[in-house]
């Protein structure tokens, strides 16, 4: 059930519950990072925004060294995927497995946000995941019939009788097994028992960010004089492996709602009870939604050329990941930049592979960081502070009006800004001259035979928007690679370009 999405991320049922170090630029603070743990991964727990970046990511990873995944490489992969809802068109798919759709509650909160975009002098974009990203519109969604559609509803429902495939849950790969440098299958614990598993072809990792490197880690892929301490013996001195993490900071900006419409009173008993009724019914209501409906993309300055700064519209007040209750009528923007500078890290705590990996995401680092998010604050404030709000808009609950200078602004974000949820680039793609890469373009491992990462762990950088439509598109491509066959190719693709850089918006 799409509205469900919060219970999930407040357990460790199906989900791996990472926290990362104390945020020696964020008051100390542990974050919280959720991970599925679960068929269809992360893609299971989401909030199932459909958000594949920006045309100029991908020409960037290209520049980055993984040659091949420019956009004109890249938009294909992300068509064959899909199934949008509206339709195929130049940049929409119209039969993959991958369903996505709009929202249907038309709830006037997402009328007035999209309208006081507008009123602030920012573009209506019809497809923020086709020709023009830049601007505010209505989002897409792994929504499909009113039901949450995960790449386990996408791809592996579908294939799961086949007879060359099995499947095993309640499962812990502890490490990839080697002859030499070449890989032969993979180690693992099913009901307390040590197995092993032997490919005769390849193994593909599909952990993730955090858990592809910290299992190429306890199998000896790694930094060596880190694998030396912790007594794991070499098999290939890769330093790559566990660096170049990065991952978005978002922080809430919440206005309280003068009127009741707003969904604090979905959330009491008696009403959750009527939607989960209807949802169980129907698939449909307002528990057939994640309700981030509308959204959008602006740059931050002049002189950015493309978007760096993204918003999700709520209307809804969300506390601690959802794990405290809503306690007033109110609505929000979750709003963070999208190419921050700091880069952050993940090493082994132990040779346990039961043990969380240490993980130092390294946020605030910089300047630039810094100065980004004061941007976010101010921007989303002018927003709120339109014509349309009017006759919605109470006192501003978070930061809140005692927070103005850019000193108290600063302070607020250190104390509330948190994971937007998209840890990536751990063992990132490159060319064999890169010694920081881990993969190369073609997903193989650098250095060891017969093994691949293929997830969001091999980004070179992190795109600009959330991550779930990308790495479906990179395991769609990365499945022709594996069976040899030419990619995919659409050139001179038209993509949105600012009518001029000299101002903001």
């Amino acid at each position: 059930m799409p509205a469900a999405l919060t219970y999930n991320l407040c357990d460790e049922k199906y989900n791996w519950y990472y926290h990362t170090t104390s945020q020696k630029h964020m008051d100390n603070r542990i974050m919280y990072w959720p991970r599925g743990r679960v068929w269809g991964g992360s893609s299971s727990l989401n909030a199932m925004v459909y958000i594949r970046g920006h045309a100029e990511d991908y020409n960037r990873w290209s520049r980055e060294g993984a040659v091949g995944w420019d956009y004109e490489h890249c938009l294909p992969y992300f068509k064959k995927a899909q199934t949008h809802e509206l339709g195929p068109d130049q940049y929409r798919g119209g039969n993959g497995p991958l369903y996505v759709s709009r929202g249907k509650t038309n709830h006037p909160l997402h009328h007035a946000f999209l309208e006081a975009t507008q009123q602030a002098g920012y573009p209506f974009t019809d497809d923020m995941n086709g020709y023009q990203q830049e601007g505010f519109g209505w989002m897409d969604m792994t929504i499909h019939q009113g039901q949450r559609w995960s790449t386990a509803s996408a791809y592996l429902r579908s294939a799961i009788s086949r007879p060359n495939l099995s499947v095993a849950e309640k499962t812990l790969v502890t490490k990839i097994l080697f002859q030499g440098t070449k890989s032969i299958g993979v180690e693992y614990v099913k009901n307390g028992q040590r197995k092993k598993a032997f490919a005769s072809k390849e193994v593909i990792l599909s952990g993730g960010a955090i858990n592809s490197p910290q299992l190429l880690m306890l199998s000896g892929i790694g930094n060596a004089d880190d694998l030396k301490k912790l007594g794991i013996p070499v098999v290939c001195h890769l330093p790559g492996v566990g660096q170049n993490l990065q991952d978005h900071l978002e922080v809430y900006v919440q206005q309280k709602c003068t009127k009741p419409i707003t969904l604090y009173n979905a959330q009491k008993p008696v009403n959750m009870m009527r939607i989960g009724l209807e949802w169980l019914w129907k698939f449909t209501g307002e528990g057939a939604t994640a309700h981030l409906e509308s959204g959008g993309f602006i740059r931050s300055e002049p002189g950015v050329p493309h978007p760096d700064i993204q918003f999700h519209f709520l209307p809804s007040q969300v506390i601690d990941h959802g794990r405290v209750a809503s306690t007033m009528e109110a609505y929000q923007v979750h709003v963070g930049p999208m190419r921050s500078t700091s880069v952050g890290w993940l090493k082994l705590k132990s040779i346990d592979p039961n043990d969380h990996p240490i993980i130092e995401p390294n946020y605030m680092s910089t300047e630039r960081d810094i100065w980004e998010f004061r941007q976010c604050v101010k921007l989303t404030r002018e927003i709120f502070a339109q014509k349309a709000f009017e006759k919605f808009r109470g006192p501003e609950i978070q930061p809140g009006n005692h927070v103005q200078s850019d000193k108290e602004i600063d302070a607020f974000i250190r104390q509330k800004a948190d994971s937007a949820y998209h840890p990536s680039c751990t063992c990132k793609m490159g060319q064999l001259s890169d010694t920081t890469a881990v993969v190369d373009p073609q997903t193989k491992v650098i250095g060891v035979e017969n093994l691949r990462v293929v997830d969001a762990s091999i980004m070179p950088s992190v795109v600009s928007g959330n991550l779930n439509a990308p790495t479906i598109m990179i395991a769609e491509k990365a499945a022709d690679i594996i069976k040899g066959l030419p990619s995919l190719q659409e050139k001179n693709v038209p993509v949105y370009k600012p009518k001029t850089l000299e101002t903001q918006r």
